[in-house]
């Protein structure tokens, strides 16, 4: 008598956590705000892929670590993570403490996929390590130039704070506006009383404002003295950092704080994988994504994938950064090596121009794309 073949048993699978790392400024002095979205987004993409079964039936874990905008708390907590035995290290939302998370990443043969620093140098030297999802500041704050020399802005100062980043970014623009005829003139906000730096623009003749400094303050200040000072009615501010982004900047500052141009990195109309995963957070976080939430769902989606594909080895994971191709909630995302920046790096993420509509601050508007 012939039996029937038994069914196949099902493959076995590791019931063992994938560890990731995740870094996130969730307490002051960070942008809390900031790491709340970026960590909405990288938990919702890891609920994700283990609803649909994890990496080869290992369900992932992040184990997070709050850098709290300290360089020192995020490269000790790179050096933990490692030892605790995650295969990547992820996130962080400040370049200067993403730029210390890659140099300890670097140094430990650890793989890091920063979301969003955008310090061209995020590390001293070419590295193949780490790998970056945020455009270069280079191109991000060069578009911005373009976005001011376009509405008609010449003679621009900065508003600024000591930091390499800050600084940076002031380099970048004066370079770019002066050799298209602009100038860029820089106000020590720590040494400036807002009153004093309204006296400065209408001394220097400024037509814009750009605030390179720390939100809430000096930033929340500076806006107020500005937006009060009558001699100052037809200065345009800006904040290409970033800062209006967020929901607490509208919620300080109302009216005052739209239309106020700021660097967004989203594509003009999202595809259908935008689209869903949007709505997934605005529910998790109970108001509108920035695009540092979307920055954290596709930084998993990129480990996900090198993970199915190239296992754990930490090594192999780092030898995949040019091999791998992901559709990421803002476009196919692959790395390259870009002149100039030692990290691989994802191209062509959407830059744009944007800001908060004064007639409907909670509506925002493109103003410029690059």
């Amino acid at each position: 008598m012939t039996r029937a073949p038994s069914p196949a048993a099902p493959p076995p699978t590791d019931p063992t956590p994938l560890r990731l790392g995740v870094l996130a400024p969730l307490t002051p002095p960070g942008w809390v705000g900031a790491g709340r979205h970026l960590l909405a987004g990288l938990e919702l993409a890891a609920r994700e892929v283990n609803d649909a079964g994890g990496i080869d039936g290992r369900p992932l874990e992040l184990l997070v670590r709050d850098t709290a905008a300290d360089p020192e708390r995020a490269a000790a907590a790179v050096g933990e993570l490692a030892g605790l035995g995650v295969a990547a290290v992820a996130g962080e939302y400040h370049s200067v403490v993403a730029r210390a998370a890659a140099a300890r990443a670097d140094a430990l043969g650890v793989p890091f996929l920063c979301s969003s620093g955008v310090l061209d140098a995020l590390t001293g030297e070419p590295t193949e390590w780490v790998a970056r999802l945020a455009p270069a500041q280079s191109r991000g704050w060069r578009i911005y130039g373009d976005f001011l020399l376009g509405a008609g802005h010449r003679r621009i100062a900065v508003a600024t704070q000591p930091s390499v980043y800050w600084a940076s970014g002031t380099g970048l623009l004066r370079d770019h506006l002066a050799a298209r005829g602009g100038t860029v003139v820089e106000l020590d906000a720590n040494a400036l009383t807002p009153e004093a730096l309204c006296d400065a623009l209408v001394d220097r003749g400024a037509t814009a404002l750009l605030l390179l400094v720390g939100h809430p303050e000096p930033a929340v200040p500076i806006v107020r003295a500005v937006r009060g000072d009558r001699r100052l009615g037809e200065l345009l501010i800006g904040a290409p950092a970033g800062q209006p982004e967020f929901a607490e900047w509208a919620a300080v500052l109302g009216g005052d704080g739209a239309g106020i141009p700021f660097l967004r990195y989203l594509p003009e109309r999202p595809g259908p994988l935008g689209e869903r995963v949007g709505r997934e957070l605005r529910e998790r976080l109970g108001e509108e994504p920035s695009f540092v939430a979307f920055e954290g769902w596709d930084t998993v989606a990129v480990l996900a994938e090198l993970l199915r594909s190239h296992g754990t080895d930490r090594a192999a994971i780092a030898a995949s950064w040019p091999r791998v191709a992901v559709e990421g909630t803002r476009g196919p995302i692959r790395f390259s090596r870009t002149p100039g920046i030692g990290v691989w790096q994802w191209t062509w993420a959407p830059v744009q121009v944007v800001d908060r509509d004064p007639a409907e601050p909670g509506r925002f508007r493109v103003l410029h794309a690059g």
